[in-house]
C-alpha cells in the first residue's frame, strides 16, 4: 500500500447520470433475457394495481444502465493494438480514478453485495455516485494483496436511493 493509494481511500466520483431514461422497450428485453414476465414490468392498467407508483425496472436493472451514449469515443479502442491490455478501464466504477498499481498487477473479481431500496420506475432517469470505500493491503502466501471496495449508489432523478452496491475486488 503506498501512499498514493492510501490517499484514494474516500475518494468520489462525480454524479453520472444514465444516458437514457429507464425506456420501457430495454426493461422487455432485459426481463426477456432472465425469462421474468412478471406483472410488475407492464402497463398498469394490464397488472390493475398501483403499488409501486407504475410500471418499473427490475431491480439490478439500473446496474446495467451506464453505457457508452451514440458518438462518444470507445475507451477500448485506444487499445485496440494492445497484446497486453487486460480490458480493465479506469477503476472498474464510472469515474473514480484508477488505482497507481505497477504493470502486472493481477484482478479477481472477489463478489458483489447488494441493497435494494426500491424498483426504478419506467421514464425516470438514473444517476450513479462510486467512492472507494476501502482499501487494505494484506499478506498471504503468495505476496501482498490489495482488497478494494467500491461502493456505488445509484439514485433515481428525484434523489430516492434506489440501489447501494459494493464491488469487492482483489489486486495481486
Amino acid at each position: 500500500m503506498t501512499p498514493e493509494i492510501e490517499r484514494l481511500i474516500g475518494a468520489e466520483s462525480d454524479n453520472e447520470t444514465a444516458c437514457d431514461v429507464v425506456e420501457r422497450g430495454a426493461v422487455r428485453r432485459y426481463v426477456q433475457a432472465y425469462m421474468d414476465d412478471a406483472s410488475i414490468f407492464y402497463a398498469e392498467e394490464q397488472r390493475g394495481d398501483s403499488r409501486y407508483g407504475g410500471p418499473v425496472s427490475p431491480a439490478l436493472f439500473p446496474m446495467n444502465m451506464f453505457r457508452r451514449p451514440f458518438g462518444t469515443r470507445d475507451p477500448f479502442e485506444e487499445h485496440a493494438r494492445n497484446l497486453d491490455f487486460d480490458g480493465i478501464v479506469g477503476s472498474t466504477a464510472q469515474g473514480l480514478p484508477p488505482l497507481p498499481l505497477p504493470k502486472g498487477i493481477g484482478f479477481l473479481n472477489a463478489g458483489t453485495e447488494v441493497e435494494v431500496f426500491r424498483y426504478a420506475r419506467q421514464g425516470e432517469s438514473v444517476t450513479a455516485k462510486s467512492r472507494y470505500a476501502s482499501i487494505t493491503e494484506k499478506h498471504s502466501s503468495k505476496g501482498p494483496m490489495l482488497l478494494v471496495v467500491i461502493e456505488t449508489e445509484y439514485r433515481a432523478g428525484n434523489g430516492d436511493l434506489l440501489l447501494r452496491v459494493q464491488k469487492h475486488q482483489i489486486r495481486r
